[in-house]
């Protein structure tokens, strides 16, 4: 072949490399929340377009079932395989139940993470939590104990009893209960499910059942936001705590009138931006998804995965009247 030859050969073939790296299609990345309408899951959405965008050549698909349930997402994580996604990320609503539809999508060389709340491992890859499960669990109870210098009786709203994150911190917060907070005494725990109607109908309950309550505890942002309300509504400000986890933005006005002193969260920005970061390293083989990988999260730091390939973002941060102000603006 003459040198001729070859190199029109050689121009035509990196004209067609170019041409299929022009043509080529988008990361597709499913975000599945755990209800839509949510904004918790709305903020942790900013943060997992920022990333697309940050990345290049990601789309984010932001989906959700309209309420939360296992059944809707299934129906979800289904729609998504349909559409050939290179990854689905899911805050999952029940951790065993996604699982066969999960494994569904693996073996069609969909890349799965779980994020916020987990799925059972061998329905994912990667499980990021949003913090360390003892530490929120310890958390959790200390935002009412710092205000309970006597102690006295506290309950739990959760959200649904299927949710794996609720149920660690709960446990997590039970542990400490005898060593760090003896005079916090933990009367009930109920499920508000995530849903706003019967979040307020379970703190009411509470507040009916147990005429000594002097805290109610949501690790939920829709049962903190419920509980507040159903305490600024009954004239109970002052005598019962409302705190947990919260968005500042939804939760500014109750720290304001004092039916609680203060809360807590994780930035679900850079939940959702972690969550991006992660599917796509694994979805192009980047990292390998086993025990010891260190993993770029991009401008929120690193994780190393631990024997079940889960880590942890950051650790809770503390809302008040000192710094409600300044990050309702933000999220």
């Amino acid at each position: 072949m003459s040198l001729f030859k070859k190199l029109m050969m050689t121009a035509a073939l990196s004209v067609a490399m170019l041409a299929t790296a022009a043509n080529a299609e988008p990361i597709k990345i499913g975000l599945v929340v755990k209800s839509l309408g949510n904004g918790f899951f709305d903020a942790a959405n900013k943060g997992a377009q920022e990333a697309a965008k940050e990345i290049g050549d990601v789309e984010v698909i932001y989906t959700g079932p309209t309420s939360a349930t296992a059944e809707g997402q299934i129906e979800i994580i289904n729609s998504l395989v349909a559409q050939q996604v290179n990854a689905i990320a899911i805050s999952a609503n029940d951790p065993d139940a996604l699982v066969p539809a999960l494994k569904k999508a693996m073996d069609r060389g969909i890349t799965v993470i779980s994020w916020d709340s987990g799925v059972a491992q061998e329905g994912r890859q990667v499980h990021l939590n949003p913090s360390d499960t003892n530490l929120i669990g310890e958390t959790i109870i200390k935002l009412a104990a710092d205000h309970l210098p006597e102690g006295g009786d506290v309950a739990i709203l959760s959200a649904s009893s299927t949710a794996t994150n609720q149920n660690a911190w709960i446990e997590a917060a039970k542990k400490v209960l005898p060593e760090k907070f003896p005079k916090i005494n933990l009367v009930a725990t109920v499920y508000g499910d995530d849903d706003s109607v019967k979040s307020t109908n379970e703190a009411k309950g509470l507040i009916s059942s147990h005429p000594n309550l002097k805290a109610i505890i949501a690790p939920t942002t829709v049962g903190v936001v419920a509980a507040a309300q159903v305490v600024t509504d009954q004239n109970l400000i002052g005598k019962i705590n409302v705190t947990g986890l919260a968005l500042p933005s939804e939760f500014k006005k109750f720290i304001d009138n004092g039916s609680s002193q203060a809360v807590a969260l994780w930035n679900p920005i850079d939940l959702g931006y972690s969550a991006v970061q992660i599917s796509h390293q694994l979805a192009t083989k980047k990292v390998e998804a086993k025990p010891g990988t260190t993993i770029s999260i991009g401008r929120v730091g690193s994780i190393t995965l631990d024997d079940t390939n889960s880590a942890a973002m950051a650790a809770p941060f503390q809302f008040d009247k000192s710094n409600i102000e300044e990050f309702s603006k933000i999220y």
